[in-house]
């Protein structure tokens, strides 16, 4: 059997995790494979909406086995409190979470390091989600870190308080006031002690070897579907640098961060939404500054899953899409959102960039040039609720010409449109 992936196209927030969600009862084993509690995937079904941070997609189909991968960096406090909500709706993660013993621990010290780091920017701050990303893969490829299955080590508290005392260190030499700092609205006392309590907590769920775990369900014949966090243009090589994740997004990412071979990889699905939307810093080209980017921003509820922060809004980027294709290999693609563009009479698309009046072939390396100007191309919207169809057939004449001058423009299907956030609310246009 393959692992096919599901990832962004974009700057995050594309709306992978209904997707995963919609998936996952075809796979029995649902992975993530990169970044940490900074992702906000929102599910949505029965009326009740769930948002998981660490936690793969796939958690509410009980006979679904969830890891989390070695890619991925786990802060234990937020992890335990993610946990301890599932339960709360009669759900039991003890039974099918598996962690990586591999998996990077997120220290509260590396969480007053990303607020230090982000402060010392000034003007030129990233929009970090303080969560300690940055600061913690830092330690990650610097060899100091400290991996899941390490809780399990008998010095363990030795190896912590080495690591903490570096981090203070740093701190002290960087001149940040962090003896008032909050994390999550608590003091850095008290969220160690939660920190270490989830720790206690989190000793009893299944540690396991997840490079072996993987590999030998593929070879029992047990597909696996990977789940990415963010979005292809905050890869950490290949996204808008330097305002980017801090881990690969891309699906080369999955190889590294689940432990397998390319050659293990089948499908590969690229979502995004009909608009584009951006959170914190950064390059943006389709931005929209006026009463339709205010509409976006409303309409869709483009606020945060992990800041709250409102999102950035603006009209479909193409260039940036199909730059993101050729990175994946992406074989399908999934359009989220389509409800959102609903109310517009008349929908803009970026078709490609211009500087000084010639069009660039290749995507920029630096997006942030304002030389670098987008073309549009006006569509006519459909202006009907779209929300209550159940088949593709249905589509407005409108919907369908917006989808099909997509496809035409990057080369590739679009199988799936969603017309809303509940996981009921998404057309098959393709069998997949």
């Amino acid at each position: 059997m393959k692992v096919d992936i599901i990832l962004g196209l974009q700057w995050g927030d594309e709306g992978k995790g209904k997707i995963v969600d919609v998936f996952t009862p075809r796979y029995p084993i649902v992975a993530r494979f990169q970044g940490g509690p900074n992702a906000g995937h929102t599910i949505e079904f029965d009326g009740k909406k769930f948002i998981l941070h660490t936690i793969p997609s796939g958690i509410f189909h009980p006979e679904t086995l969830n890891v989390i991968g070695n890619g991925v960096i786990i802060d234990p406090y937020i992890l335990m409190k993610e946990i301890e909500k599932l339960r709360t709706v009669g759900l039991h993660p003890e039974k099918n979470l598996l962690i990586s013993n591999r998996a990077h621990l997120i220290l509260p010290t590396h969480r007053l390091l990303d607020a230090a780091f982000e402060a010392s920017k000034g003007a030129q701050k990233i929009g970090s989600t303080l969560k300690g990303i940055g600061p913690t893969y830092t330690d990650k490829y610097g060899r100091n870190g400290i991996r899941f299955g390490n809780l399990l080590d008998q010095d363990f508290r030795n190896r912590y308080t080495r690591l903490k005392e570096l981090h203070l260190n740093q701190l002290n030499s960087s001149g940040f006031d962090y003896s008032s700092h909050l994390l999550d609205g608590l003091s850095f006392e008290t969220y160690e002690s939660c920190w270490f309590k989830a720790i206690e907590t989190l000793k009893c769920f299944q540690i396991i070897n997840s490079e072996n775990f993987i590999n030998r369900s593929l070879d029992a014949g047990k597909a696996v579907l990977a789940e990415g966090a963010q979005g292809t243009m905050l890869d950490v090589d290949f996204g808008s640098y330097p305002f980017v994740t801090s881990s690969n997004t891309i699906s080369a990412g999955v190889c590294s961060g689940l432990g397998i071979s390319p050659r293990r990889i089948g499908k590969i699905y690229g979502v995004f939404k009909a608009y584009c939307t951006r959170v914190g810093s950064g390059p943006f080209p389709t931005e929209l500054f006026d009463h339709h980017g205010e509409a976006l921003l409303k309409g869709g509820n483009e606020f945060g899953s992990t800041t709250g922060r409102p999102r950035r809004c603006g009209w479909l980027d193409l260039p940036a899409l199909k730059y993101a294709i050729m990175l994946n290999g992406i074989d399908s693609l999934i359009m989220m959102k389509a409800d959102v563009l609903s109310p517009f009479p008349s929908i803009s698309i970026c078709t490609h960039y211009t500087k000084e009046g010639k069009i660039i072939e290749a995507f920029p390396f630096e997006l942030s040039d304002p030389g670098i100007k987008p073309v549009f191309n006006a569509m006519k919207g459909w202006q009907t609720d779209i929300r209550r169809y159940t088949a593709v057939k249905e589509m407005p004449e409108e919907l369908v010409n917006y989808v099909k001058f997509v496809e035409s423009s990057v080369g590739l299907p679009v199988a799936m449109v969603s017309v809303g956030p509940d996981r009921m609310q998404t057309l098959f246009k393709h069998e997949l």
